[in-house]
């Protein structure tokens, strides 16, 4: 199986400060379903590893959450793909729960769900916690410059030995404007190999 691993807010949809709160408000990246049936045709298994403490804070229940996950499968069955699991950690941040990234605990989802390893799958994120999740869990980051993604670079290359980040080699991470680039750029890698 050839998993590949993505952040949902910032990666595939637009994000908010103020949360994505409802189907409504959740609309995809340009591009970005495209670009998931892509990889689905090539011959990867997609899976979602998202951190939603809107749900915790009570920004949004756990039906708007089902409502916008709904969306985002339909819309990629549409294009051609589909989405072989969505995990996602509910809690906020000061509840201390191992499943939030950077912790490991969505991927142990995954692992669980798929009945696969994750080790060695790519991981595509946009913030500090998707990359140090991903190494965590023997993932290969990738970062995007959608959603958080700028500013995170931003951090990479201020902290080209990872000491201060705490990631192996943060100018190894291989770094795309969009998730349609990425997709493109890892179609590529895995149809030559």
């Amino acid at each position: 199986m050839n998993l590949l691993i993505l952040d949902r807010d910032g990666v595939i949809n637009q994000d908010s400060d103020d949360y994505i709160r409802s189907a409504e408000q959740w609309q995809p990246i340009p591009g970005s379903i495209e670009a998931i049936a892509q990889l689905c045709q090539a011959g990867f298994e997609i899976a979602i590893a998202t951190n939603q403490s809107g749900l915790g804070r009570g920004y949004f229940d756990l039906e708007a959450l089902e409502a916008m996950h709904e969306k985002l499968r339909l819309l990629v069955e549409e294009a051609g793909g589909s989405i072989a699991c969505i995990a996602y950690c509910p809690h906020t941040p000061d509840e201390g729960c191992d499943c939030r990234k950077p912790g490991t605990g969505l991927l142990r989802t995954i692992e669980a769900e798929l009945d696969t390893s994750v080790s060695g799958a790519w991981f595509i994120g946009d913030s500090l916690k998707d990359l140090q999740a991903a190494e965590h869990a023997q993932c290969r980051p990738m970062l995007v410059t959608t959603g958080k993604g700028q500013g995170t670079l931003s951090q990479l290359q201020q902290d080209v030995s990872g000491d201060t980040l705490g990631l192996d080699k943060p100018s190894a991470i291989p770094v795309h404007r969009d998730l349609a680039a990425a997709a493109a750029a890892i179609i590529a890698q895995h149809q030559a190999s």
